[in-house]
């Protein structure tokens, strides 16, 4: 399907920040993205409210967009077609450096691995606005994918997000997600970076996003404190 040209111009943009553009400097005004595309000034702030919500950059006063300083990613789940990153997303803390391993039995049965194949593991905390541990999560990515993917083994953010970095180097992306929901106690690991000193009952949340032709892509496991838990759904009766 052929992007709409609103559309385009972010993904350009995207591509820009990514390769290390903008740093410095903010990014071309909606007047000067208008000029450049020959497009109407509200199809170039349209591309530039598409960057805003995925939380690639904020407005700065005086200055214009410019690249955000604090990265952020929604907790595991309820990642539904149309949603923004912004929408439910908060900062976060990358855990240790991106390593290969073994994945948890039923991660590894989620991405369809073999026992004793290594999957690439990224590890994050979020954090809440006086910036206490909201959950803990690590997303595993397949051989196949991560070996496609050579950023996701930086310790770096990656700006545009991971899901449009892995669809521009493999042309995969997330058409299905299928999140599990379970309830245990927190593990003494988990426990030491969600800064729980008791026995704390968690909310598991098993994430797993498939791709166009049903392989996945991704499976995170996100911990989260059952006093940060809620789930609220509306529906017809």
């Amino acid at each position: 399907m052929a992007l709409l040209k609103y559309e385009e111009i972010a993904e350009s943009l995207r591509v820009r920040i990514a390769a290390g553009e903008f740093t410095d400097e903010p990014l071309p005004s909606g007047r000067e993205l208008a000029e450049q595309w020959s497009v109407s000034r509200a199809t170039a702030i349209k591309a530039m409210d598409v960057l805003r919500n995925d939380g690639v950059v904020v407005a700065k006063q005086g200055t214009g967009f410019v690249v955000t300083n604090t990265p952020i990613a929604r907790p595991a789940g309820a990642r539904r077609a149309g949603s923004a990153r912004i929408s439910g997303g908060m900062p976060f803390e990358r855990v240790g450096e991106p390593d290969w391993a073994d994945p948890p039995l039923r991660v590894a049965a989620a991405l369809r691995m073999d026992s004793g194949v290594a999957a690439l593991r990224r590890t994050r905390i979020h954090r809440l606005p006086d910036g206490s541990p909201h959950s803990y999560a690590e997303a595993w990515f397949p051989p196949e994918v991560a070996e496609a993917s050579p950023r996701l083994a930086d310790t770096a953010p990656i700006a545009e997000g991971t899901t449009r970095y892995v669809r521009r180097q493999t042309g995969r992306y997330p058409a299905e997600g299928v999140d599990v929901t379970t309830v245990r106690l927190a593990t003494e690991h988990e426990s030491h970076h969600l800064a729980l000193s008791e026995a704390t009952a968690v909310a598991v949340i098993l994430h797993t996003a498939y791709d166009q032709q049903g392989r996945p892509l991704v499976c995170e496991e996100g911990v989260t404190p059952s006093p940060h838990y809620e789930q609220v759904e509306t529906y017809a009766m």
